[in-house]
């Protein structure tokens, strides 16, 4: 696989030629506020630029450990309310996610991560970005004319 860092951010729809030939097109996935990594890769399982679509199930999660290929282990905190205590309680699950060879990521990392296809038997999420590539983002409310 291939990755090529860029001197600045690619935006969707850019094609960028690989060292190797090949031309890669920066893909929509459909999250406006998530904006495209700063570099390239030719790695068919990412959403940037492989073919990997992902489903709209979104989570800002922590960076545990990176020591798999191509794979991390997240941890997911959240806030859980128990009527009978009148009480809010913290819980937190871990997962594997696929990191796309374009991300880079290490222990520590908040991250967004976007549910997938079953990639293999525990992985079923993919990081489509880091906390820092969010931007603010205001949806587009359109009003009908006054008649």
């Amino acid at each position: 696989m291939t990755v090529v860092k860029l001197q600045s951010r690619p935006k969707v729809g850019d094609v960028v030629t690989l060292p190797n030939g090949k031309k890669v097109e920066v893909k929509n996935i459909g999250v406006p506020y998530v904006l495209p990594p700063a570099a390239v890769c030719d790695d068919p399982l990412c959403p940037w630029h492989g073919h990997l679509k992902i489903r709209l199930k979104l989570l800002e999660v922590t960076v545990e450990k990176v020591r798999m290929h191509k794979a991390a282990v997240v941890t997911h905190e959240w806030v859980h309310y128990l009527p009978k205590y009148n009480r809010y309680e913290r819980r937190r699950r871990r997962m594997r996610v696929r990191v796309p060879e374009c991300i880079e990521v290490k222990p520590g990392d908040k991250v967004i991560i976007a549910e997938t296809r079953p990639l293999s038997k525990t992985i079923a999420w993919v990081v489509i970005g880091k906390k820092e590539d969010v931007v603010e983002w205001k949806a587009k409310h359109e009003t009908l004319p006054s008649v």
